[in-house]
């Protein structure tokens, strides 16, 4: 009986050893986990922090420039250094559209005809300096991605030299007949008589427009984009402070009205042409210009003007596309004019940043396939094209939730809300294609391709865009809606059939 009470004891106490040692090894685990968990978490939370040090990293060399090689680093890193300036740039530009049409509109609507008037003629100049600098940002980007630096910097000369050529004969235009160019368009006596000074400044010193164009395209070419965003924001910066000053007469300075508009204007980008060729001549992070280098080069000028004849196709179709969509808009009255102007006011500001991704894929292309590296041009193409949809399908769904507030922003007429909300809401259902249309035509532009983008715009918006919006809005009888849906349906083939084309691969294979 004691032998069993013993054994009994001891079956117990082993049972007990068992349960503690399990629950100790169990507490031992926990800890362990407990202590695995918190380093996952301090890994975690490391990698975090590295992620935002290295972006910070780069969003500072984006701004500041990078010197590194786009035909080297990862593409991801090459779109973001090349697209946060440009985007930057971009902002001021627009920034600086909406300061000076505020000061100018102070002194009444003849001033503001005034400077539309202007833009009428200077919006030819802009078809042309924009096809241009597209010609010279491919050309400049293919020698740089060849490692021909001299080379790009002649092409930069040549480019300088065009520009300055091209600009005299608006020169002399604006300086000798800026009474009777107004007067063409329509104008007022009051805009004949007081407003041609704004026109003689305007187009006699477009000059710096045209040099500030060029010569950022040089330095966007040659992968310097932050240097283009730093001169536009000190042209522009100075054309903002001196708008009010010598529009109104603050302090000593006299009060020139809508001539001190135009003269702020030449000075703030007269200061940025001048800071564009300090930087060109004492070298950048990947351009330089050499004294020795001034000289005409004919061949090289006429390749850039062959280069930049479907740019400036590309412009002007777009522009006087536009000029007829506007025309039929307004058969239906001011406020569906001013609902679509508020929309396409809106739809500018909220695309900068697919613009400044779709500039980057030029520089990028252009550079890659000098650099004879087709592949990674075409892989550069399809990832900032799928960051380019993802941001403007967010773009469209804020249109399509909050449209009316966002033109109501700008207008409390409940008939001009209700049109531009409708437009933002119709033309943003062919975001999703339209972020791969910009991406895709500025990849054949990069390659030096600006025929065949041309050709496409040619045959969408002028043959099937305008028609289309003629038929639905007066022969079907949908006024304005019509219209919208002609342009949504436009852009939606455009970008379907562009993506299509660019998939074919021939653009690899021009020579600039």
């Amino acid at each position: 009986m004691a032998k069993s009470t013993s054994e009994t004891e001891r079956t117990v106490r082993k049972i007990i050893f068992t349960l503690s040692t399990n629950r100790i090894l169990k507490s031992t685990q926990q800890i362990n986990l407990n202590e695995n968990a918190k380093l996952e978490i301090m890994n975690r939370t490391n990698k975090s922090e590295s992620r935002l040090n290295s972006l910070w990293i780069e969003l500072k060399d984006a701004v500041s420039g990078s010197e590194a090689d786009y035909t080297e680093i990862k593409i991801g890193k090459a779109i973001f250094l090349l697209a946060v300036p440009m985007i930057l740039e971009l902002i001021m530009e627009s920034t600086f559209a909406v300061v000076d049409i505020f000061f100018v509109g102070k002194l009444g609507p003849s001033a503001v005809a005034t400077v539309g008037l202007t833009e009428t003629y200077l919006f030819l100049l802009y078809s042309i300096g924009m096809g241009l600098a597209m010609a010279v940002t491919a050309i400049v980007a293919r020698r740089i991605g060849e490692k021909e630096k001299e080379k790009a910097g002649i092409s930069a000369v040549q480019s300088i030299f065009l520009a300055v050529l091209i600009s005299l004969p608006f020169a002399f235009a604006g300086i000798f007949y800026s009474k009777e160019l107004l007067a063409v368009m329509g104008a007022d006596a009051w805009v004949i008589e007081h407003g041609y000074h704004y026109m003689q400044w305007m187009l006699g010193g477009n000059a710096v427009i045209m040099l500030l164009f060029i010569i950022n395209a040089i330095f966007r070419g040659a992968g310097d984009a932050a240097i283009a965003m730093r001169v536009l924001w000190i042209a522009n910066g100075i054309n903002m402070v001196l708008d009010p000053i010598l529009i109104f007469g603050w302090g000593p300075f006299p009060q020139l009205g809508i001539e001190g508009a135009a003269i702020a204007t030449n000075i703030g980008r007269g200061i940025g042409v001048l800071t564009q060729l300090w930087f060109l001549f004492n070298g950048v992070k990947h351009i330089r210009v050499f004294k020795s280098q001034l000289h005409f080069q004919w061949q090289t000028i006429k390749t850039i003007v062959k280069t930049s004849l479907g740019g400036v196709g590309q412009m002007i179709i777009a522009m006087t596309s536009w000029i007829f969509i506007m025309r039929i808009l307004a058969e239906f009255g001011s406020e569906v004019v001013a609902g679509t102007t508020i929309a396409l006011r809106i739809m500018m500001f909220t695309m900068m940043p697919a613009w400044g991704m779709s500039n980057a894929v030029a520089t990028l292309v252009g550079q890659n396939l000098g650099a004879k590296k087709p592949d990674r041009a075409e892989r550069s193409v399809w990832i900032t094209g799928l960051w380019n949809m993802v941001f403007l399908i967010g773009v469209a769904v804020v249109y399509f939730l909050a449209s009316e507030s966002l033109v109501g922003i700008f207008t409390d007429d409940l008939k001009v809300i209700s049109v531009g909300a409708m437009w933002l809401r119709i033309v943003s259902y062919s975001y999703f294609v339209y972020g791969w249309w910009m991406v895709a035509s500025q990849a054949f532009n990069g390659a030096g391709d600006t025929i065949t983008p041309t050709k496409i715009n040619f045959v969408f918006f002028w043959l099937i865009e305008i028609p289309l919006s003629y038929f639905l809005a007066k022969t079907l009888g949908m006024e304005y809606s019509g219209v919208f849906w002609a342009i949504f349906i436009a852009e939606t083939s455009v970008g379907l059939f562009t993506l299509w084309l660019f998939k074919k691969g021939k653009w690899k294979s021009i020579q600039v």
